[in-house]
């Protein structure tokens, strides 16, 4: 196996260390089994369909989003949560698979340290959008206090626009006549997502559609030369290194208290000794002496005397 190919392979190692996309799907997943096993003990204890009733209106409206700014200001926190919620097996199935699939390619162009951010961002906007829709829109307002959104699905929309504007032409499956050019994965996307909101949701139309416009804004800013990941990036590694005990503590210079502050001196140089290297110094002390004569010439002298050079 060549080099590239061990490269490729690492790549796409679900254990490799810092892949932002396996952590991206790993909480989604862990986010959904924690709260289908809470809808699973309102079932049991209240069985069908008293215990769904009671789990939609005491379990969700504390980590779905409202656009409602009362309840924004009493749940904060759900403009963060939200974005992790799925409700139903075959939506976080779908969610997940195109995540997995927009997420792999833009961290395989990117790296790694591109991927959450885009999708963060793309999921806020996706939120902001929804919010501002049934506040702005009169056709929307009556259904204020009715509506709700959760899901990944504004920050895939970003990754998979972000990902089409880096490179549109990128291509998968290359077996196939060549390879399908990504927009055109990316436009079949957008359609089934766009297909699968229920008629007449308006405001999770916008939502999507926000969420795919600051990805576009994302890639704009970038080749302006503002990369918006980069404090969040150097959030995340701080939060990291507060339990890294390997990390310097503040204050501390490795370089000065291993090596400059060292009584002796990292190593010792050796000369080779050789023959020709012997009479260029026994005639220096036949000219001048043998004052004249350098340390490491006389450490020189010393060492082929012992081995009798």
């Amino acid at each position: 196996m060549n080099y590239s190919e061990k490269k490729y392979r690492q790549r796409i190692s679900l254990g490799q260390n810092n892949n932002s996309l396996v952590i991206l799907v790993a909480i989604n997943l862990i986010v959904f089994v924690s709260f289908a096993f809470v809808k699973a003990l309102y079932y049991f204890n209240h069985g069908n369909p008293d215990g769904l009733v009671l789990y939609q209106q005491n379990v969700l409206p504390w980590i779905t989003l409202s656009p409602d700014t009362s309840e924004i200001l009493a749940h904060p926190w759900t403009i963060l949560t939200h974005m992790f919620v799925h409700d139903g097996i075959w939506n976080v199935f779908a969610n997940m698979l195109w995540l997995w699939a927009f997420g792999y390619i833009l961290q395989d162009l990117t790296g790694n340290r591109k991927v959450v951010p885009v999708f963060l961002y793309s999921a806020l906007a996706g939120a902001l959008g929804f919010i501002l829709a049934y506040n702005l829109l009169p056709a929307l307002k009556p259904g204020i206090h009715a509506s709700l959104t959760f899901g990944a699905s504004a920050g895939i929309m970003g990754v998979a626009v972000a990902t089409t504007l880096i490179a549109p032409g990128y291509r998968i499956f290359p077996l196939l006549n060549g390879g399908i050019p990504l927009w055109i994965l990316t436009g079949i996307f957008v359609l089934v997502d766009l297909a699968t909101i229920p008629v007449g949701n308006t405001g999770i139309y916008i939502s999507h559609i926000s969420g795919g416009l600051m990805g576009m804004f994302f890639i704009f800013m970038l080749r302006k030369g503002y990369d918006w990941s980069d404090w969040m990036n150097n959030f995340f590694d701080w939060v990291n290194n507060l339990f890294n005990p390997d990390k310097p503590k503040k204050g501390r210079n490795i370089k000065d208290e291993l090596f400059y502050k060292s009584s002796s001196a990292p190593f010792k140089k050796t000369p080779h000794i050789t023959q020709q290297r012997i009479d260029e110094i026994l005639d220096k002390i036949n000219q001048k002496g043998y004052n004249s004569l350098s340390d490491e010439e006389k450490e020189l002298l010393k060492r082929a005397s012992k081995e009798e050079l």
